[in-house]
């Protein structure tokens, strides 16, 4: 069995802090989150994003939607802290892509 890769991830929250994740998740979610966004603002909400990950993801990575909440929190924030995705002062948080 081949060692899984890894792949660094940032926190907005927490700066100069990063931890290692599954490449291939980080990837496929990486991907569904950026499709699921717009490009301006208002942006969507969290629930809307939500929602427009159920069934785009991977059924082998993410079988049944199986921790695809945990891994779409880690991606918000990551691409947030990368500036590929912008956060809109409002409340629900509203996101789009930067």
């Amino acid at each position: 069995m081949k060692p899984l890769e890894k792949i660094e991830v940032e926190n907005i929250n927490h700066p100069r802090q990063s931890r290692q994740v599954d490449r291939a998740m980080y990837e496929a979610m990486k991907k569904a989150y950026l499709d699921a966004l717009p490009i301006k603002s208002p942006g969507l909400t969290l629930a809307e994003i939500s929602k427009r990950l159920t069934g785009t993801l991977p059924a082998d990575l993410y079988p049944g939607g199986a921790k695809a909440g945990w891994w779409a929190k880690t991606l918000q924030l990551d691409l947030e802290a990368k500036g590929l995705i912008k956060r809109e002062k409002t409340s629900p948080i509203r996101l789009h892509k930067a």
